[in-house]
């Protein structure tokens, strides 16, 4: 038996038809326009590259994880390496957000290129000696003796420039065997028995306490230094880099530095 289609029910088929069709392509539209909103969204994270002095590995690698938790969406890369070589780096352009330095000279030579700094930590020299003390080694005179094997960081570097102001105060002459480009570098030969003694910050030889020993130098003879943070120029991520500087004088940001060994600003 044939089924003959009336005209009234073709006509409601072809309105069902009519209305089906933007319907459907108005559900695909949603869908994609969802699925790129929620792609944006999942990749939506700042990245950040702070250059920061080599006496700040260790503590700045832990800061930087703390940050990281409390800051979701925001990723800390950080360059470690002397302060000299770090301001190279700026004025030569490197790609980088923030700046800190392990003396508040390096930071004045770069006005052009950062922001208003702020000291945020301070730290002091101690002797580092090989664990134990071998050469039983008191204070800064004995630096002088021509049968040790002293080790020193180059002049242009903070940790140098405070070791020859310290030994200069003295009037203490000393021939370093070697003259090293950041202080991980003078802790590294100490650590490895190349040196008998080397100028490192308190901070530095207490991340080897198994490997080095720490004499201290009384503060009338010492140097203090100091740690200015700024915000860099060029920064592409400009809120981003300020908001990291300015957690950096935080309580919380404060007592990790303390932690570490580091004296309040």
């Amino acid at each position: 038996m044939s089924h003959l289609v009336t005209p009234r029910r073709a006509a409601a088929a072809l309105v069902t038809a009519a209305l089906l069709v933007p319907l459907a392509a108005c559900g695909n539209g949603d869908s994609k326009k969802n699925e790129g909103a929620d792609k944006s969204a999942g990749s939506a994270e700042t990245e950040l590259t702070v250059l920061a002095a080599s006496s700040l590995t260790d503590v700045f690698k832990k800061a930087g994880a703390v940050y990281e938790k409390e800051h979701r969406g925001t990723k800390v890369n950080f360059s470690f390496a002397g302060s000299q070589e770090l301001a190279a780096q700026v004025k030569q352009g490197a790609p980088a957000d923030a700046l800190v330095t392990a003396d508040t000279k390096t930071m004045d030579g770069l006005k052009a290129d950062a922001g208003t700094p702020t000291v945020i930590a301070r730290n002091r020299l101690v002797i580092a000696t090989g664990e134990g003390n071998p050469k039983k080694i008191t204070g800064l005179k004995d630096l002088a003796d021509s049968k040790l094997k002293v080790v020193l960081a180059a002049s242009e570097v903070p940790v140098g420039r405070y070791g020859k102001q310290v030994l200069d105060a003295q009037k203490i002459k000393v021939k370093p065997v070697s003259q090293e480009p950041n202080v991980r570098a003078v802790l590294s030969k100490v650590e490895l028995g190349e040196a008998d003694a080397g100028l490192v910050y308190r901070t530095d030889a207490a991340t080897a306490p198994e490997k080095v020993d720490a004499v201290d130098i009384p503060d009338a003879q010492n140097a203090v230094a100091s740690y200015p943070a700024a915000t860099l120029k060029t920064s592409k991520n400009a809120a981003a880099a300020a908001a990291f500087v300015k957690w950096l004088s935080t309580p919380e940001a404060q007592k990790i530095l303390q932690g570490a060994g580091f004296q309040k600003p």
